[in-house]
């Protein structure tokens, strides 16, 4: 069944006004791996309110999500067969320990494959500080719909994502994910069974359940963080990327980076153990000082 694209450019989704604490956080960090070196200060500092913490800046991803709207009968969506295409955030100041936000989010551009194949649906979130108005963070969610092509829009994406250099890496960071991660991330928000039960897993195709791509997505963050930003979150400006394959909880994830101009850097996360390139295309923009 095809997108339905007026209605869905018609959409007007309600803003969403969510509070947290330095405990989610918290939660939010352990959800990325952090914590399994306990005594490393700079792990502690997305953890430890009592240590100058910092929240970590990927965490505007679950910040005042709508994603509802998926489930409208009316936009021509089938829901099981969406999947999550590329994410994008772009700090515009950094993220508080806690705090209350607003967000909005609305629906940018819909890219037609074609009929029988897929359509692209570009979603773009403003996060702003709920007292002062502040604008905090812009967060682009892109899904893929499996078989909604050939409702008549146009096939390219006006903002393309680009293969990272076709040279040796300047370096590689490498992030172990314990195999109760999912189980720990979902505390974030993503309750999605696909991440939590076996039997569902198996029914979606995968041997188990597999790590929230937005997890996935958060430790790609925390990867470019260690290797140029010395772990400081006030430096990061935007992260962005393109899912290409799942993460199951357990494996150790690779992060090779090419640093292209000072503060500018690409990346490609990889798991070495399946040989398989899980997100691709990176981009990094980051302070070079604080």
């Amino acid at each position: 069944m095809p997108l339905n694209p007026d209605y869905l450019m018609s959409l007007d989704r309600d803003e969403i006004v969510q509070e947290w604490s330095w405990k989610d956080a918290a939660i939010y960090a352990l959800g990325l791996g952090y914590g399994d070196d306990p005594l490393d200060k700079r792990q502690l500092r997305f953890l430890d309110h009592a240590q100058q913490m910092q929240a970590m800046p990927a965490m505007v991803n679950v910040l005042g999500y709508d994603g509802a709207w998926l489930r409208d009968e009316k936009t021509g969506v089938d829901y099981l067969k969406v999947v999550h295409g590329e994410q994008a955030m772009r700090m515009h100041g950094p993220l508080p320990v806690e705090g209350r936000i607003r967000a909005k989010t609305r629906i940018v551009e819909l890219v037609d494959k074609g009929p029988g194949k897929g359509a692209l649906i570009v979603t773009e979130r403003e996060i702003s500080d709920a007292e002062t108005g502040e604008p905090i963070a812009s967060v682009n969610h892109n899904v893929f719909c499996r078989g909604a092509g050939g409702f008549g829009g146009s096939a390219r994406q006006s903002v393309t994502m680009e293969r990272p250099p076709e040279r040796a890496p300047d370096g590689t960071v490498s992030v172990s994910t314990p195999p109760q991660l999912a189980l720990i991330y979902r505390l974030s928000g993503d309750l999605n069974p696909l991440h939590s039960d076996p039997t569902v897993a198996r029914k979606a195709g995968f041997e188990r359940p597999i790590l929230h791509g937005l997890s996935t997505f958060g430790i790609a963050c925390r990867g470019m963080m260690d290797a140029l930003c010395d772990a400081d979150g006030s430096r990061v400006k935007s992260l962005a990327g393109r899912f290409s394959a799942p993460v199951y909880p357990g494996e150790t994830l690779s992060i090779d980076y090419w640093t292209e101009s000072p503060g500018k850097a690409a990346f490609e996360m990889r798991v070495p153990e399946r040989e398989a390139t899980v997100l691709g295309s990176g981009r990094f923009d980051y302070m070079m000082e604080a």
